[in-house]
């Protein structure tokens, strides 16, 4: 009889050793995390200072901002170094980072996933455009966010005449993997998570790298449990087994089939009339610019040239425009995906972005990033932290502080429309509208369009390139990228151009000769338009 895969936390926390490269997964709010197995290992290195100097790995952001997800590997001397797709669920991780205890390094989300899957086909590595002209491009940083990365992750290739990075392959020594369920010979079921991201890439990276598979799951199911068709990562593939009785879907929500996309029938659309109806009462909460900027963006969804566009929301602002559309009963309209795979449904905000109520799909991220790397996204809605005369964003570090760009550079990239949206300027502003205008009472002390940004996320030059249309929209003024540079070609209602946008700015921007006001029920707190 074969021994069993199953042990304790404990025991599957035993198995890594010192200088490790630990590949890991999930997302914010607790989303597909294996909080039990970085929990043991948090407490076997603060019981034994063992193991030690990992490098560990992840493509989305992990954690709570306190004490979970990356948060128990920010310990000196546990880990050595991180390339990590986003940052900000550890902030104690990104301290390190500055403080130059450990090398710290990003890659784009996608490419993250896609890597890995690369790395498990035992391939040269992964060849992809995306990640050109951004921080990830060797020539503008390779992914170094301190002075102790050193390491280049990525080189520039010619093929065909075209310009291409090969991100280098590692081999992955332990997987830390999180699922629903497993049988007793060890075969994986992702039946009732809410997303899939990257798991299957990244236990095929550490099987095929001859390192170890360990699963966290809530449930031990006899064999013939599960149907073929159910089963996500077979038992071949896999080392070791955790089971957590206590496994969520999230750091707070103990299970809901919304969530996973298992309701069908009458219990789903009894389920998707009241999500629609907690959509419709949240866009009667006090208006604000956020808002204002959601309904402009908005205006540039349906005039893609696609009957029924393929859509993806970015964090911050971004949300307000999802929850708009989904106010308006308006989804049916277009395609609408996450990242993390997902498709349709109702998607959720906050530390629970990734997460969607009663999702039509759910594929793997891999696939999800291949089909935006092969320019299957119509309009892209994100956020930016800074933007310059150049059209490019940054929002991978900002601060000083390691921020990471999740999915931001593989989905901005390659959207044939990309609607940057976010507010002029930061700390201490203090606007007033809702009246059919907005004033500026007070303007912020930091700046956000500046003459050059600090690191490159997305490239204004390689976007003209590819041909892509690029806006920028904020709550005074709405810009646009041309061959010649930023264009301003819309200001809001109540706004003095030179006092609340020229002066606010660090370059000169083209101005329009056709410059006009933005609709003032865009800034009306009772507007048709919410």
């Amino acid at each position: 009889m074969s021994h069993s895969k199953f042990m304790t936390a404990a025991q599957a926390a035993n198995l890594i050793n010192d200088n490790d490269t630990v590949g890991l997964m999930g997302g914010g709010g607790g989303l597909m995390e294996a909080t039990c197995l970085f929990e043991a290992v948090q407490a076997r290195f603060l019981d034994t200072q063992t193991p030690r100097n990992l490098t560990v790995v992840h493509a989305l952001g992990i954690g709570d901002k306190k004490t979970k997800g990356m948060n128990c590997f920010a310990h000196e001397g546990l880990v050595k170094k991180v390339i990590g797709g986003h940052w900000v669920w550890s902030p104690t991780l990104q301290q390190l980072a500055l403080d130059e205890k450990i090398e710290a390094y990003i890659l784009p989300g996608g490419v993250s996933s896609q890597l890995l899957r690369e790395i498990g086909a035992g391939r040269p590595g992964l060849f992809t455009h995306v990640g050109l002209g951004t921080v990830c491009d060797p020539r503008l940083g390779g992914g170094r966010m301190n002075a102790s990365a050193r390491d280049d992750l990525a080189e520039v290739v010619q093929m065909d005449g075209h310009e291409y990075l090969r991100y280098k392959p590692f081999p992955v020594h332990v997987a830390l993997v999180r699922a629903s369920a497993a049988d007793e010979d060890g075969n994986i079921s992702f039946e009732h998570e809410v997303a899939n991201v990257d798991a299957q890439s990244l236990a095929l990276a550490a099987r095929n790298s001859g390192g170890k598979v360990i699963v966290q799951v809530k449930e031990r199911l006899p064999n013939g449990a599960l149907k073929a068709r159910e089963v996500r990562i077979p038992s071949a593939w896999v080392d070791a087994i955790v089971v957590d009785p206590a496994q969520k879907s999230s750091y707070d929500i103990a299970f809901d089939a919304a969530l996973s996309g298992e309701l069908t029938g009458e219990a789903r659309y009894l389920s998707e009339a009241a999500d629609h109806e907690v959509e419709k009462a949240a866009a009667h909460v006090a208006f604000s610019e956020r808002q204002a900027v959601a309904r402009r963006a908005a205006l540039e969804l349906f005039n893609t040239g696609k009957a029924r566009p393929v859509v993806n929301y970015g964090v911050g602002v971004p949300d307000a425009v999802a929850k708009l559309i989904a106010a308006r009963g308006e989804q049916h309209r277009i395609y609408q995906t996450i990242e993390h795979g997902t498709y349709g449904g109702t998607l959720m905000d906050g530390v629970l972005f990734g997460y969607a109520r009663n999702a039509t799909a759910m594929l793997d991220a891999a696939t999800q990033f291949d089909f935006y790397a092969g320019g299957g996204l119509d309009v892209a809605f994100l956020g930016f932290g800074e933007f310059d005369a150049q059209g490019n964003v940054n929002v991978s570090k900002l601060g000083g502080l390691t921020v990471g760009p999740g999915g931001f550079i593989d989905i901005a990239q390659n959207a044939r429309k990309v609607v940057f949206c976010g507010t002029m300027a930061a700390k201490g502003v203090k606007l007033l509208t809702g009246d059919g205008q907005i004033r500026v009472l007070q303007q912020g002390a930091i700046k956000k369009l500046l003459s050059r940004v600090d690191q490159i996320t997305f490239s204004g030059v390689e976007a003209l390139k590819r041909g892509q249309t690029v806006l920028f929209l904020t709550e005074r003024a709405s810009f646009r990228l041309t061959d010649q540079g930023i264009e301003l070609f819309e200001i809001a209602p109540g706004i003095d151009l030179q006092r609340d946008v020229l002066d606010q700015m660090n370059f000169v921007p083209l101005i329009t000769q056709n410059l006009v006001v933005m609709p003032s029920d865009l800034f009306t707190a009772t507007s048709t338009a919410s």
